[in-house]
Order: C-alpha cells, then structure tokens, then sequence
C-alpha cells in the first residue's frame, strides 16, 4: 500500500516545480492613509528546467487595508524580461506552454502565470506573462524571447527539449 502514496507524492513533487521569486524591488504608485502603499514590485526567478536563463517580472502590487491583509484583488497588470545569464543547459524536457511560474493574485481566484514556449524555428525560448480568473481572465499580456546562441565558452546549442 505504501507504493502508489510514494508514486503520488512524487508525482505532486513533480508537478509542482514551477519556480520560486525573489523580491528585486519596487515603487510606490499611490499613497494610502491606511495600510501599504499601492507599488510596482519586481522579482526575479530562474526558470526551473532550464540552467542559465533569468526572467524578471513586473508588477501592479494593491495597497491599502485590503492589500495588507492579502484580501484585495491585484491588477492584471505585468510585465516580464528574461535573458540568459549563463550557458543554457535544459534539465529535462518539457511541454510547449508549461507553466514556469505562478503567483496568487487574489484571494481565491486569480493567478499571474508565466509560461515557457520554445519557437524550434527561430531557436528561441518564448515566455509569456498573463493573469486568469476562473470566470474572467484578462488579455493583458506581456512577453520576451531568449536566444538559443553559445554562451562564450560553451560548446554548443543544448538539444531540441519538447517532448
């Protein structure tokens, strides 16, 4: 009995390997007389399947009483760049559109997502920023593309990972 609870937790181990942010920075956008002020944040995280790539995203961060207690409705508002900061080493494959982060942006409904593409064509890594609603998401989007090009010093363009 003690197998399948093993292989599902290593299952939801697996599943779960989206990518965890740090905190860069931010700015004040409006001033509240109670709670937080309104910011721009920006974190940063490094993608988890892919060595030598860094994305760094903004975001329209709700202050006030509702924000500081987590229970305001954040905007759709963001913006991404990724660059690669070291060889490109893909440490498995992965499926065109995956996940790479996520974040809360509500308290129960909305997410910010950050998805990673590989455009074979052009030998480009394509990642896309957007937020969801289970019953509306928006169609505020931002995106950016790392080229697959030999890091000084590297040997080679990594292999073809889509499975």
């Amino acid at each position: 009995m003690r197998h399948p609870l093993l292989l599902a937790l290593l299952t939801l181990g697996g599943a779960c390997s989206a990518a965890q942010a740090e905190q860069i920075g931010s700015v004040d956008t409006a001033f509240q007389w109670l709670g937080a002020n309104h910011k721009i944040v920006i974190e940063a995280f490094d993608d988890p399947k892919v060595d030598g790539v860094a994305c760094h995203v903004s975001k329209a961060q709700t202050g006030g009483i509702k924000g500081s207690l987590g229970l305001a409705e954040d905007t759709s508002d963001a913006s991404i760049a990724c660059r690669q900061v070291g060889p490109i080493v893909f440490r498995e494959s992965f499926k065109n559109g995956e996940e790479v982060f996520t974040e809360r942006r509500s308290l129960l409904f909305k997410k910010l997502r950050v998805v990673r593409f590989l455009d074979e064509k052009r030998k480009t890594l394509v990642y896309l920023v957007y937020s969801d609603k289970l019953v509306e998401g928006s169609p505020k989007n931002s995106v950016t593309a790392v080229p697959l090009m030999a890091w000084p010093g590297s040997a080679a363009l990594p292999a073809t990972p889509v499975r």
